[in-house]
């Protein structure tokens, strides 16, 4: 009985966390991602903090964070990166991006566009050696 106690509370959980993945631009807060697993605040940020490592908040900062990185890669302008993961207020994600990153947002898309520019003129520097040479294409070393 008590196993399938946890794996009742461990799905709750998971509801939350993919609620928070599929919803990470709207404007929810701990009492919709919590009201998601039907536990009380408190409970459900200790519970989730164990299961995840993170609270329900910095979870939902983190992914806010990865996925404005992939939209910062594909050349979308920060303003609107800002908005499209669900920050409010520009000032406040150029702040959280580079807490996070160690970079600002600006920083980060101009790295990615000369990371981008390197692998197209020269892709296989890309490739990680140990594949290369199982598949031939580096100089043999002797």
């Amino acid at each position: 009985m008590q196993q399938f106690e946890k794996i009742y509370l461990y799905r709750r959980i998971v509801k939350a966390k993919l609620f928070i993945d599929n919803h990470y631009a709207d404007d929810i807060d701990l009492d919709n991602v919590s009201g998601q697993a039907h536990f009380s605040k408190f409970h459900f940020i200790r519970l989730f903090k164990l299961i995840y490592g993170y609270t329900p908040n910095n979870y939902l900062v983190k992914t806010r964070i990865e996925k404005a990185k992939i939209l910062l890669g594909k050349g979308n302008p920060v303003l609107q990166t800002s908005i499209m993961v669900g920050f409010h207020s520009p000032t406040s994600f150029a702040g959280t991006f580079k807490k996070i990153t160690g970079v600002s947002p600006s920083a980060f898309q101009k790295e990615q566009l000369i990371k981008k520019t390197a692998m197209q003129a020269n892709p296989l520097r890309f490739v990680p050696n140990c594949f290369a040479a199982t598949h031939g294409w580096t100089e043999p070393q002797y």
